[in-house]
């Protein structure tokens, strides 16, 4: 795991294998402790950032880069 810091200074473990594939990138998942046990958020790897947005259907946006996941569920109704 990579060790990083958020804006806040918070330092976080970034995941190097556990992670979705994104539009521009990956986002990998980032943990508060080294031993991975509490996770914290994800990490957009095209941009290096923390701030990112996911809905209930486990699309995530990262609010930099634009770097986009597709939905996780899908329901047609949502359509």
């Amino acid at each position: 795991m990579q060790r990083t810091a958020t804006d806040d200074g918070e330092t976080v473990y970034v995941s190097e294998t556990d992670g979705d594939r994104g539009s521009k990138g990956p986002f990998l998942v980032a943990y508060e402790t080294r031993d991975a046990d509490r996770r914290y958020g994800w990490f957009c790897a095209n941009c290096e950032s923390f701030d990112n947005a996911m809905d209930s259907m486990g699309r995530i946006k990262c609010n930099r880069c634009g770097n986009f996941r597709k939905p996780t569920e899908w329901d047609a109704a949502h359509e």
